[in-house]
């Protein structure tokens, strides 16, 4: 028998990748992307990152410690477009710079998002100066979110939070009550309504609660996603899912 040797030929031109880091017990934030993204000739791959429970600054920096070998591992080798750092709180506990710089270490030329960060640049293109936040955080980490908000020039009007101490159980919160709930906390000396963390279901209802504040609502997830597709030019024919995505459509 003969064998035959055939040249490959590879492809010329990629899909722009975005490379997910997820929290292990976080089972919102994939789905979310997938949502809005699913349409788009877009490669989407998500690592999970291992989550140290309770919620707390200290265990979100001991989070953080493992950034760089979860990013690696994310097509080792190959280059990734957009590297989303998928946690609210960890990034405020952590800071950005300190993100950056371990995903760096793995994805040199990759750009960064991380929700907090996109959340404010989601703010100030929405020109949004005083915001209510809600958050399923405990009173410690609560707290330390509006200390960062209030650190980027916010005045904070209003908050709420649930006091949950497990990330696994933040995903578990009812939709329809989260609804109810939003719908009716006091907010009117508030441009904006913040609801922080990426665990929480709220994409589905952002249009719903916007309709019923007659405000602008802003999601972790919402703004993430935004600023992921803002990095990668494209951002365009959302729909379904608040204000955000329609300023420049």
């Amino acid at each position: 028998m003969k064998s035959n040797k055939i040249q490959p030929q590879f492809i010329k031109k990629y899909n722009p990748r975005i490379g997910l880091i997820a929290l292990a017990t976080d089972f919102i934030i994939e789905r979310d992307f997938i949502k809005i993204i699913k349409d788009k000739d877009i490669d989407f791959f998500v690592n999970r990152i291992e989550c140290y429970n309770p919620l707390s600054k200290e265990n979100l920096i001991k989070m953080s410690e493992k950034v760089t070998d979860v990013t690696k591992n994310i097509l080792p080798d190959e280059n990734i477009d957009c590297v989303v750092y998928g946690c609210t709180s960890g990034t405020i506990a952590v800071g950005h710079d300190t993100i950056e710089r371990k995903v760096k270490e793995a994805k040199p030329k990759a750009k960064i998002t991380t929700p907090s960060t996109a959340a404010i640049k989601a703010l100030k293109k929405l020109k949004i100066k005083k915001i209510a936040i809600f958050t399923p955080y405990s009173k410690k980490l609560n707290d330390e979110v509006i200390d960062y908000f209030s650190s980027q020039g916010f005045d904070i009007v209003a908050n709420t939070y649930l006091d949950i101490a497990a990330d696994y159980d933040i995903g578990k919160v009812d939709q329809n009550f989260l609804f109810k709930t939003l719908s009716q906390i006091e907010i009117k000396n508030a441009d904006a309504l913040f609801i922080s963390c990426t665990a929480l279901p709220v994409l589905n209802i952002i249009e719903r609660l916007e309709k019923e504040l007659d405000k602008p609502v802003i999601t972790s997830n919402q703004s993430l996603i935004w600023d992921t597709l803002e990095s990668i030019n494209m951002n365009k024919n959302i729909q379904g899912f608040g204000k955000l995505f329609n300023l420049d459509q």
